[in-house]
């Protein structure tokens, strides 16, 4: 199947799906869409989008359908629940979810898709809402390498870079892992920078310096940056955190791995919720120190 004849679904077109899905058609794939507000498809259908009333319309309508959406739950309700993508998609079709879930039920995904002749590759992406509107997304992908084969020119249309980490569950192993690093590398910026500011030293400067020293990392870059300008402005907001945390929580669990640094940035990020700040940028994990 060539790439200009693969007909492409995508269910979720938030801050980081829409942009996708956008990509999608601007590299020629027919693209069906379903959006629970007709709004959020609306630029994409003045592009050449197709939009329909439920997921299983644009499994019907689609060879491989993408889904971005929030949490295990959403994705199991796409798929699964009535009118779900499972109930339209043929037998030989492909599901990609590009969402970031539990790697338990991920597994559990593809046994009830692979009894009805459908694949699916679990590929959640590392980029935020810049990357995927750059097109430069980190995609690691779990799955049949025969399935990562037949998604490439779809992924290749909004990433720089897919890693196959192995069966299903392993990309999202993977990414629980990632978010698991990432966190705990911006408590520690968060660390440092509160106490270069309480020392009477410029934060913004202290972050400079170690920019160029081993301490260097895209987080601080990213992160340092905007809390040492107090910048708390989305990207991504803090309160999404959670789920992620949640999720590298009952993983350890599952293998009996220890997360000290790990259950220290999940209660910082509590008490962002619990403050109301959880719609900001995760460089407001700052405030937790001050």
């Amino acid at each position: 199947m060539g790439e200009s004849r693969q007909r492409v679904g995508f269910i979720g077109l938030g801050s980081m799906g829409g942009p996708l899905a956008g990509h999608l058609l601007a590299h020629g794939f027919p693209v069906t869409v379903y959006a629970r507000r007709p709004d959020a498809a609306a630029g994409l259908v003045a592009a050449g989008a197709t939009a329909v009333s439920c997921p299983r319309e644009v499994g019907a309508n689609s060879d491989v359908v993408c889904t971005m959406v929030t949490g295990t739950d959403d994705v199991e309700q796409v798929l699964f629940g009535p009118d779900g993508v499972a109930s339209g998609l043929r037998p030989g079709g492909l599901v990609v979810d590009l969402s970031t879930i539990d790697p338990e039920a991920t597994r559990g995904f593809a046994a009830r898709l692979a009894s009805r002749g459908i694949a699916i590759l679990d590929a959640p992406v590392s980029g935020g809402p810049e990357g995927a509107r750059q097109g430069t997304l980190t995609i690691m992908a779990g799955g049949p390498a025969a399935a990562l084969a037949a998604a490439r020119p779809i992924l290749d249309a909004f990433s720089a870079r897919v890693f196959h980490m192995g069966d299903a569950g392993a990309g999202q192993v993977t990414k629980a892992c990632h978010q698991l690093l990432l966190l705990i590398t911006a408590e520690g910026v968060a660390e440092s920078l509160a106490l270069a500011s309480k020392a009477g030293v410029d934060p913004g400067a202290v972050r400079e310096v170690m920019l160029q020293a081993m301490a260097s990392s895209r987080v601080l870059d990213r992160f340092g940056e905007n809390m040492a300008a107090r910048n708390f402005t989305p990207g991504i907001p803090a309160r999404l955190y959670r789920k992620d945390l949640q999720i590298v929580r009952e993983c350890a669990d599952r293998v009996g791995a220890a997360l000290p640094g790990g259950d220290v940035v999940r209660a910082n990020i509590a008490k962002l919720l619990e403050a109301g700040r959880g719609d900001e940028d995760l460089a407001v994990l700052i405030t937790t120190l001050e």
